[in-house]
Order: structure tokens, then C-alpha cells, then sequence
């Protein structure tokens, strides 16, 4: 595999090719999903529930952040690295800025948030200072509060247009990529036929131009597992060939089904 940029990624989009996308937060894991070659790396807030033990990942700090964004990077030459700002660290554009810089100088490649049209002005001034931005609609982790839990988003007609509509301007504004949770799949298939730069679904159906899922649900070590995860570790018997599964199923369009979608 050659070098990932968010070049080759725009360009498999262009082209109809699916890419896989998975967690790492360390330089183990990280060494592993390259060698796969699986294009993309997300070091996820994600962490707070699967590597700290947290109830959601409200807990996670830039610190905590910015020390897996490094060991990740330590074990990876060639996949893109996506790092989260976690919650509140981008609550204002001035600390966005601050903080987005620190994962890129900790070795991430885009940096991602989680928001709609409020971030317009945020993803803007990030992208005019030369740093790729991925969005995040749909459910939105950090906010699981405000959410009331995790729960399927745009179900109804006002709430859906409100993501296509949030999609829209995050991508105007200057968004390289978009990051789909928990939305109905033809919600999904919608914007990712609209957009122009990839959109990497999760528990958004089978139509976006990508899927993450986090790795410790694919190996089927998570203490609970989502509706849109699939146990890859249990097929194949080996970290590697369930990885390389994993990458060949999203790539040919066999995972996710429906059974790992919401209507």
C-alpha cells in the first residue's frame, strides 16, 4: 500500500471504490491495521469507553488525545490518521485552532469534530490554515447527554433534512471528509450520493463511500455490542486475517448488510 492522503481518498470516491476505515490507539494495533492495508487509522475518543473504561467519552482530555495520537503514529507509515478533538476542546475557534494544531504536531493527518452548522466558521478558518478537517453528523458521542443516550438519529423528516442540510455546509465550508453515526441508511445513501468528499459511515448502511467501526467491537471484545458491528475475529480465528476481512468485505460491498443498518 502507498502512502494515504486525502488525495487517494477523494479519488476512490471518484472512482466508486470503497474504503475500509478502523480504530487504533496504540502502536501495536496501529502496525497491524497497516499491514492490512486498511487506508485509514481513526484515533477515536473512543478510547474513553474501550481503553479507559469510561461511560462515554465526555472524560477523554487533548492530553489523553494527544499521547494515542503519538503511539498510533509510532506503528503506522502509511495510513492516513484521523485524530478526534474530544469534548469541549473545540467549543470556541481560537481553542479549536490551539488544539487541532497539537494533534497535528502529535502526528495526525485530519483532525475530526463532531457538529453541524455551528462549526461553519470553525471548519473554515481550520481548512484556510491548512488543516483537513473530518465532520461527524448523526450521533454525536460527546453530546450523549444532550441526546438523552444513544439513540438512532434523523428517524423523522425534520431531522433528516437537518443532517443533509448540516452535511451540506460542513463540506462548503471546507470538510475533506464526513463521518455518519447511527442515521437510516437512505438518509445516508442520500448524502453520500450529494457530497462530493467521502462519507465513512457507521451504523449508516451499506451505500457511503466508506466504514469505520471501532476495533474492539470487531474483535469482539467490547463489553457491548452495537447493532452495526460484526464479531470478524470469530470468523477467521487471527487478529490479521480478521482485519484483512473486515477490509475486503467493506470494499466489496458485503459488510455492512442490513442487518447492521436502521431503516
Amino acid at each position: 500500500m502507498k502512502s494515504v492522503t486525502i488525495n487517494t481518498l477523494k479519488a476512490m470516491k471518484s472512482q466508486g471504490e470503497k474504503f475500509p476505515v478502523i480504530t487504533s490507539y496504540d502502536a501495536s494495533f496501529a502496525s497491524v491495521v497497516e499491514a492490512a492495508g486498511i487506508e485509514v487509522l481513526l484515533v477515536g475518543d473512543s478510547l474513553g469507553d474501550v481503553i479507559q473504561g469510561q461511560g462515554s467519552t465526555v472524560p477523554v482530555t487533548m492530553e489523553d488525545m494527544i499521547y494515542h495520537t503519538q503511539a498510533a503514529c509510532r506503528g503506522n507509515s502509511k495510513s492516513l490518521i484521523v485524530a478526534d478533538l474530544p469534548f469541549m476542546a473545540y467549543a470556541i475557534e481560537e481553542q479549536a485552532m490551539e488544539n487541532a494544531a497539537l494533534l497535528m504536531q502529535a502526528g495526525a493527518h485530519v483532525v475530526k469534530l463532531e457538529g453541524g452548522v455551528w462549526l461553519e466558521d470553525t471548519v473554515a478558518m481550520l481548512a484556510e490554515r491548512g488543516v483537513p478537517v473530518c465532520g461527524h453528523l448523526g450521533l454525536t458521542p460527546q453530546s450523549v447527554n444532550k441526546m438523552g443516550g444513544y439513540r438512532v438519529q434523523g428517524k423523522d423528516e425534520d431531522a433528516a433534512e437537518q443532517i443533509y442540510t448540516d452535511a451540506r455546509i460542513l463540506e462548503d465550508a471546507g470538510a475533506d471528509m464526513l463521518v455518519l453515526e447511527c442515521v437510516p441508511t437512505p438518509l445516508a445513501k442520500r448524502i453520500s450520493e450529494a457530497l462530493e468528499i467521502p462519507v465513512i459511515g457507521i451504523g449508516a448502511g451499506p451505500y457511503t463511500d466508506a466504514q469505520v467501526l471501532v476495533i474492539y467491537d470487531m474483535l469482539g471484545i467490547s463489553p457491548r455490542q452495537p447493532k452495526f458491528t460484526k464479531n470478524f475475529l470469530a470468523e477467521t480465528g487471527s487478529i490479521q486475517q480478521a482485519l484483512r476481512s473486515y477490509a475486503d468485505q467493506v470494499r466489496s460491498g458485503a459488510f455492512p448488510t442490513t442487518e447492521h443498518s436502521f431503516k
